[in-house]
């Protein structure tokens, strides 16, 4: 009997998360159907930064350049006591994933504007039903089936689709219907937040700043477009009720050395901090994604950014295993490898948490930038240490001395005709593996070749731009930056998923990892 669909995937929320699986699947040729109780646009300011890792998903998904035009690079950050003591700074070095700046300020709304407008031009491969709140979600061996209610009709109808996402937010109802738990703890502190608009410039607006102290700790976040924030920790002794208007929240600012010469006012609100993560991502057919998953401090700037990461790393396997290029089995490795990396930030948001609120000791905060002994990899902060996968689809050893794992850089490089582009733009949205100064393929035994060929691999050698080519199937070091980094871990040949991460190298068996 022949299965009837709405679309591949359905998915529960049409927030940043929801959006980015939405462009993914379609990306990679599958259609999702979404279901958004909310009309209209989220219209407060959440999240404030995204990075180069963020920025490179956003390529794949070829709205890089789209999104640049409404989004700043960022300065830094440092850690400032209200005497004007640093205590810390983060500056940003140059991005290797094919970016400028490594960090960017965002206007949320304007920039989830821009993502949205960006999946409304792949027509029917993405349906949206806004003002609809999903109310029943059932499965069974061939598909999943939701029920979905109109806000204001009380209408229904149902969607049936081959695997869901709950990408639903902290309070995700899907979480529940699939029964998952989210573990962890909330924090007691409310916390308001005050959006403003710029008047006028001030010294080191474009710094952000986060001013440490037990009893008031300060973020100050320059966003994009115009825009700054203030998030202000209430007393004890305070709560949401004592700031109904910007008059009452007004004197907070002014404490800062913020007045209306300086911004206008034009939003504010309140939350807590959370650090919590649901006991599972799936159940069957059905995926948790983003805050619906995990939820962690703001500290790090990596909530929803980590959501996004989720959504791509679900999306472009969701559509390989629907499109019959991969196994279903590969559908298993998406929480592990999204839970550690979630875990990686989380963690780091509560120990840059204690830092701002002067609860680090000394000895803490060496910690976090203590440099390892004889690395391998040239230390940055965790904070902006290139992407690492801690597990799933790979083969070999991981660590710091080992290129199983890392995200391959991304310099400009050549082709033989002579096209120059970044290296993604050159190798494609498959399985790649690249070969120094020679071609992979001639490393491979017959078993190996035959494992990568039905993943629809490419072969590519890489050569010295001090070098002629020698075919079709090569690209030229043209920032002489992929072949010192292959050379660095050892490695003569490795193989590169989707998502530019390392699966295998030869040093540790180029073999199609397994599952």
């Amino acid at each position: 009997m022949t299965q009837s669909y709405d679309a591949d995937v359905a998915i529960v929320g049409y927030g940043p998360t929801g959006v980015i699986a939405a462009l993914t699947l379609a990306r990679y040729g599958v259609s999702a159907v979404a279901v958004e109780r909310d009309k209209d646009l989220y219209p407060r300011a959440r999240a404030v930064t995204v990075n180069d890792w963020t920025m490179r998903i956003f390529q794949d998904l070829g709205i890089d350049e789209r999104i640049d035009k409404k989004i700043d690079p960022q300065r830094a950050l440092r850690w400032m006591t209200y005497d004007g003591t640093e205590i810390m700074r983060i500056e940003h070095p140059p991005s290797t994933l094919g970016r400028k700046p490594r960090f960017y300020n965002i206007y949320q709304p304007t920039m989830e504007a821009e993502l949205r407008a960006a999946a409304e031009e792949y027509g029917d491969r993405i349906t949206v039903h806004y003002g609809a709140e999903v109310t029943e979600i059932d499965q069974d061996e061939d598909g999943v089936t939701l029920t979905a209610k109109d806000t204001e009709t009380g209408e229904t109808r149902t969607l049936r689709a081959r695997y869901a996402i709950g990408a639903d937010g902290g309070s995700s109802a899907t979480r529940g219907r699939i029964g998952c738990q989210l573990d962890g703890d909330t924090n007691h502190v409310s916390w308001v937040v005050v959006d403003c608009r710029v008047k006028r410039w001030w010294p080191d607006r474009d710094f952000l700043t986060f001013w440490s102290d037990k009893e008031r700790p300060v973020v100050d976040i320059a966003l994009s477009a115009g825009n700054h924030r203030w998030e202000i920790p209430l007393k004890p002794d305070e709560s949401p009720e004592d700031y109904p208007t910007s008059t009452e929240v007004w004197p907070l600012l002014k404490a800062l050395g913020v007045t209306e010469d300086d911004v206008e006012i034009h939003q504010h609100a309140f939350y807590r901090h959370h650090v919590r993560m649901a006991d599972t991502w799936r159940r069957d057919r059905v995926f948790l994604a983003g805050d619906a998953a995990h939820l962690m401090p703001p500290w790090a700037g990596a909530g929803m950014q980590t959501g996004m990461r989720d959504a791509h790393n679900l999306g472009w396997k969701l559509a390989r295993v629907i499109k019959g290029e991969l196994p279903e089995s590969w559908l298993d490795t998406y929480e592990a490898e999204r839970r550690p990396n979630a875990a990686y930030y989380t963690g780091l948001a509560v120990g840059l948490g204690r830092v701002i609120k002067r609860e680090a000791s000394e000895e803490e905060q060496a910690a976090m930038n203590a440099v390892p002994d004889n690395p391998v990899t040239p230390y940055e902060p965790p904070l902006t240490a290139p992407p690492v996968l801690e597990g799933g689809w790979l083969r070999g050893p991981l660590g710091d001395a080992s290129i199983v794992g890392r995200m391959v850089p991304q310099p400009t490089v050549g082709d033989t005709v002579g096209r120059m582009a970044r290296l993604d733009d050159l190798l494609g949205h498959g399985f790649v593996l690249l070969g120094d100064d020679v071609d992979p393929a001639t490393l491979l035994t017959p078993e190996e070749k035959a494992g990568w060929d039905a993943l629809g691999a490419r072969y590519l050698a890489v050569r010295p731009k001090t070098e002629y080519t020698q075919g079709p199937d090569e690209l030229v070091d043209l920032d002489e930056a992929l072949l010192p980094w292959l050379r660095r871990y050892g490695a003569r040949a490795v193989a590169l998923r989707p998502d530019r991460f390392v699966a295998a190298a030869d040093v540790s068996g180029l073999a199609v990892p397994t599952i």
